[in-house]
This record gives structure tokens, C-alpha cells and sequence, in this order.
């Protein structure tokens, strides 16, 4: 963004040359225009919130905030999102007029104003998050650098991803579906690769309420994985998701099985909420435990770092406070040695606003990339980016200011969620 000031010197040093003519045939006048007519950004300090508004698309909602200075920041949250048009508008009322550069004190304010309004976790801290996450965005650009810069600088340019294959989509996928997938990820050039093994109408499964995987189950589950990583060879990291849809015996047994299969974590084998679970199940197994994606907040990590709860944290960063936070937890579980790993399911904006925080701290691991950002158009309509989104299975940080990415309102109108306006 050109600053007023170069602006109005060079201007200046015209009017100065064109001064003896001045007074003649009314040279000064079109000079004098020029400058009224300038736009002249002041101060930050001046910096001021005008408006807040959203849109929403499938699961996720899109946050826009003016300001008085003609700069904008876009944000996303996501899953614990639907409904809350009118969340998003009371938040904007509690920081309109204020200055969005003091992005932790705004935070802070929203968060300590909802102690009585769900803030510590959930809609509330979801909705919070995209809007935190567009804070961000115009501090970057009103001070004309990048998100990860104002984060405290980078500890690398390139954020390695994993390819998350979505096999769920499908019915019942077969140890060669597995195989078949991993090798596609492969070719494309990830070397990390997600599957996911709960699978709801396994017709082996005891019953639908049951959490406890029958034999058959567990025996599903093993020959998918071994066939995935038949097929891309040891060099390759494999992770599986659970989605906490079992308990802590069928963690415990899954854990165990999948030790030859040298995963880089099982995700999520039990829900989140009992951290001493899975303390237990961690304490049972070589194999890597991840959970974090549906906690909230440093405090929601706080007790599950403390007991060794697990080996490896992903907090979704669209949904657990946003950038700011998402550094206060991967610092915090930097002091348990434990490594960071985002969960994201957001769009390339919420893609790019999570390789910030994953730059500007030392325990990062690797973080979420979807496979659908490759077979669905909506994910490269909604936005607008002229770079390249991934290679190799990395991310290069975008070096603009900002997040670096906008959103597309125009391209996205297609894809809102009918019932709800759409940024107004």
C-alpha cells in the first residue's frame, strides 16, 4: 500500500516547480484539487473500525471489518459457526470505532464481555476466531507487512503439509481404495498422507451406539493402513482420524495394532472432552496420539499438556481463538516439548492464516492441507491469490502484507448459504 506521505511529496515537489506560474491561467487550482481530492491515510493511531460484516459458505463463515482508512481484513471460522449472523454483529458493535492494531486488547475485551455468554468455547469462540483472524489482516496491511512479522518474525518460509484423502466420502473404501489414494497423493507430491478409519455403516460394527470396533472392524482397520503403506513405502508419513467416534479399549487395541505401521499419530480415537483417557491411552502405545481440534483456548490444552495427555497437539486455528492464540498454544505446548500441528478444514484463506502462526513458532510439525483445495472450483473461486497454492507438499508463506490472500465476495455469492444475508 503507497503511504500519503510519498504521495503528497512527490505531489508536492510539482506544485513547488509549478509555483512562479501560479497565479497565471489558474495553474495552482487543478494542484490544489489534487490534494483535496488525495485520500490520506493517517496515523495507525488514528486507524478506526467502521463496519463488520459476513457471509457464510458450506462450513464456513467469512468475516470482513472496515476501517476508516479504506483498509479492510478478512478472517474464517469454522464448524461451530451456523447461525451465528447475529454473534458476528454484536461483536462488531463492541469494537466499532476502536483501533484494530490493538488486536490482543480487542480479543481480550469480546472474550472477558461473553464470561456469561459461552466464551470458553464453541460458537462463541469460533465466531471470535474469524474475527481475530481479520484483526490481524489489517494490522498487516495498515502497517505493510506480513501477518507472521507482527507474530514476532518467522522460523521458516516453507510450511510442510499433509494431504487429508477424505476417503470417508466414500462407501466402505477397500484396503486397494487406501492404496490407490496414497499413491495418487504421492504422485501429486505430498509425503504425508491422512486416512480416516471410522467408518459408520461398517456392517461389522455391533450397533450404531456402541463405541467398541468388533473384531471385524479392527481387522478393516489394520488392512487398510498396511495396504496404504504397502503401497508408498516406508519413507512416507501415514496419519489415521478416528474422529472420537470409540472408546478407550478399541484406542488402546487400534493403537497397538497400528504400531508396525509406523504412523506419524492416530487422531482423535476417543472424544476430546477426557483428557485422562487419554493420558491412559497415550501411556498404552508407541504409536503417536493427537487430539486438539475440538479444544478451545490455551486453557482448553492447559490440563491435557500438564498430564502428557498426548504426544502430538492440532489445534484448528479457524475455531480456537484464532492466530494470536494459536501461538499461545503451540508456546505453551512448547514448554512440554510437545509438537504443533494444526488441524485446518477452512478455505485457502484460512489455509494461509494458519501458515503464519506455523512460521512464527519452533515446534511446528506440519499442518492440515485438504484433497478437495484439488477437485472442487469453489475452493479457487472464493478467492483470489496469484500464487501457487501448494508444491511438493509445502506451502511457500506469502511474503505480502497482511494474510496475503482475499477473499472473492462476488465469485462467493453462488456458494452462500441461502437464509442469511450475505455481507450486509
Amino acid at each position: 500500500m503507497p503511504s500519503s506521505r510519498r504521495n503528497f511529496l512527490s505531489k508536492a515537489a510539482v506544485a513547488a516547480a509549478m509555483t512562479p506560474f501560479a497565479s497565471l491561467s489558474g495553474f495552482g487550482k487543478p494542484y490544489e484539487e489534487a490534494i483535496d481530492n488525495f485520500e490520506k491515510r493517517s496515523a495507525p493511531s488514528d486507524l478506526k473500525i467502521t463496519d463488520i460484516k459476513c457471509g457464510y459458505i458450506r462450513g464456513s463463515l467469512f468475516v470482513k471489518i472496515f476501517t476508516n482508512q479504506g483498509i479492510w481484513g478478512c478472517g474464517e471460522g469454522v464448524d461451530a459457526i451456523p447461525g451465528t449472523y447475529h454473534l458476528v454483529k454484536n461483536f462488531g458493535r463492541r469494537i466499532n470505532g476502536q483501533n484494530p492494531l490493538n488486536v490482543h486488547r480487542l480479543f481480550e475485551n469480546i472474550r472477558r464481555s461473553g464470561f456469561f455468554q459461552g466464551a470458553q468455547s464453541g460458537m462463541y469462540v469460533a465466531v471470535l476466531s474469524a474475527v481475530e483472524t481479520a484483526l490481524w489482516d489489517i494490522a498487516g496491511k495498515a502497517l505493510n507487512v506480513p501477518v507472521y512479522q507482527l507474530l514476532g518474525g518467522k522460523f521458516r518460509d516453507k510450511i510442510r503439509v499433509y494431504c487429508d484423502t477424505a476417503l470417508y466420502q466414500r462407501n466402505l473404501p477397500q484396503p486397494k481404495d487406501f492404496a490407490d489414494a496414497a499413491l495418487n497423493a504421492k504422485k501429486m507430491g505430498f509425503n504425508a498422507i491422512k486416512f480416516d478409519l471410522d467408518q459408520a455403516n461398517d456392517p461389522k460394527k455391533y450397533d450404531f451406539y456402541n463405541w467398541t470396533a468388533s473384531p471385524g472392524e479392527l481387522q478393516r482397520m489394520y488392512d487398510q493402513v498396511a495396504a496404504a503403506r504397502q503401497a508408498v513405502g516406508p519413507e512416507t508419513d501415514i496419519l489415521v482420524d478416528m474422529h472420537g467416534r470409540y472408546d478407550a479399549v478399541t484406542a488402546q487395541a487400534v493403537a497397538k495394532r497400528l504400531e508396525p505401521m509406523n504412523l506419524l499419530w492416530l487422531e482423535e480415537p476417543i472424544p476430546a472432552e477426557n483428557v485422562e483417557a487419554y493420558k491412559l491411552i497415550t501411556e498404552s502405545t508407541s504409536t503417536p496420539i493427537a487430539v486438539g481440534e475440538n479444544h478451545y483456548l490455551a486453557h482448553g490444552f492447559r490440563r491435557l499438556l500438564e498430564i502428557g495427555g498426548a504426544d502430538i497437539i492440532m489445534p484448528d486455528l479457524q475455531k480456537a481463538g484464532g492466530l494470536g492464540e494459536g501461538q499461545r498454544i503451540a508456546n505453551l505446548a512448547n514448554l512440554y516439548y510437545t509438537p504443533f500441528a494444526p488441524h485446518m478444514v477452512a478455505s485457502f484463506l484460512g489455509a494461509m492464516a494458519a501458515c503464519h502462526v506455523c512460521a512464527s513458532v519452533p515446534n511446528f510439525l506440519i499442518l492440515e492441507w485438504q484433497s478437495y483445495f484439488h477437485t472442487d472450483p469453489m475452493f479457487k473461486e472464493i478467492v483470489k491469490y496469484d500464487g501457487e497454492w501448494v508444491k511438493d507438499s509445502f506451502i511457500t508463506l506469502s511474503e505480502k502484507p497482511g494474510i496475503g490472500v482475499e477473499i472473492n465476495e462476488e465469485a462467493m455469492k453462488k456458494y452462500a448459504v441461502s437464509g442469511i444475508p450475505f455481507f450486509e
